[in-house]
């Protein structure tokens, strides 16, 4: 399993449709998009700002990740940034890795 973070803001109609429904709505519909690839939610945050929403989540691979991705970005309501997130114990055994690498005039 992997962590997402996804970052977004709403279209014109998107935000019609969030003072619709309510935030509390689209939370859950986010829930149940997260669940039915094998996923979950860790967090769910309105904010204000560049972005109208933040979303970590637990998700089984990339491809689910992409996959989700693409549905949000086709369906128009919102415009999202897909990032996915490392673990610190991720970065220390990158540490380890000797890879050679000289910078230019040294």
């Amino acid at each position: 399993m992997a962590k997402f973070l996804v970052q977004g803001s709403y279209t014109i109609e998107g935000t019609k449709g969030l003072i619709q429904e309510g935030g509390t709505s689209r939370k859950t519909m986010v829930e149940g998009l997260a669940s039915n690839l094998g996923g979950s939610i860790d967090c769910f945050y309105y904010c204000l700002g560049q972005n109208d929403f933040v979303v970590i989540c637990t998700l089984p691979d990339r491809k689910s990740a992409l996959a989700l991705s693409m549905s949000v970005t086709a369906a128009g309501g919102a415009n999202i940034s897909l990032t996915e997130l490392i673990d610190t114990s991720e970065i220390d055994e990158a540490t380890k890795i000797r890879v050679g690498y000289r910078a230019p005039g040294k």
